[in-house]
């Protein structure tokens, strides 16, 4: 069995509403049979069919690998119904939120299975932090210079220059100039996309 098969049973007292009558539905949608989907998940047959039946419950990585591979979110494998919402986000309407001495604008819709930020990181704050989290994370410079540490890997990034990369490798992000940096980030949710955003230092769910 691979480690990532590996998850609660059904009845674990954290576990997940209930993904067995979406999981089937959308892997057929995708035009994936068990065995194809359980490949590209690193899942055994036996342990999608499990999951698609009720008998074990997905962790959060797992949701978000099979979202991928379906072509679509969390909140949909979840069988959540969000809203209608605005495509448009205003700039009068971004209302900044502050934690760890960044200050972050949300930039995209609630409800989504990605998150959008404009952040805006002062010089000296939390550059330290080193953080680890499953999913994806990409981040395009608008004003000054990002230092990047991916791994061993340092990176500094100018205005104009993005990076994208499995947010599994540990990463660090620093303003390297005193006037600080400005960029924008988007992230994979690996939970409810309805669910508070989490910021801050002792997360190390967003930097």
């Amino acid at each position: 069995m691979n480690a990532s098969d590996a998850g609660p049973p059904a009845g674990h007292g954290d576990e997940l509403p209930a993904v067995a009558p979406q999981l089937r539905s959308l892997r057929r949608r995708a035009g994936l049979t068990l065995e194809a989907a359980a490949r590209s998940a690193g899942l055994s047959p036996a342990h999608l069919s499990r999951l698609e039946t009720g008998h074990r419950q997905p962790s959060l990585p797992m949701l978000l690998s099979l979202a991928r591979i379906y072509g679509t979110t969390v909140s949909e494998l979840l069988g959540e119904t969000v809203a209608d919402r605005d495509a448009i986000v205003r700039a009068g309407d971004m209302e900044p939120t502050r934690a760890g001495g960044w200050t972050y604008f949300q930039a995209g819709a609630p409800g989504r299975g990605m998150q959008a930020l404009r952040v805006r990181v002062p010089y000296g704050t939390q550059g330290d932090i080193e953080r680890v989290h499953p999913g994806e994370e990409w981040l395009y410079v608008l004003r000054g210079r990002l230092r990047l540490r991916l791994g061993d890997t340092v990176h500094l990034l100018a205005p104009g220059d993005s990076a994208h990369f499995d947010s599994l490798t540990p990463h660090r992000l620093a303003a390297e100039d005193h006037d600080g940096v400005e960029l924008l980030f988007v992230h994979t949710l690996l939970q409810s996309p309805t669910a508070t955003l989490c910021l801050g230092p002792l997360t190390g769910e967003l930097p």
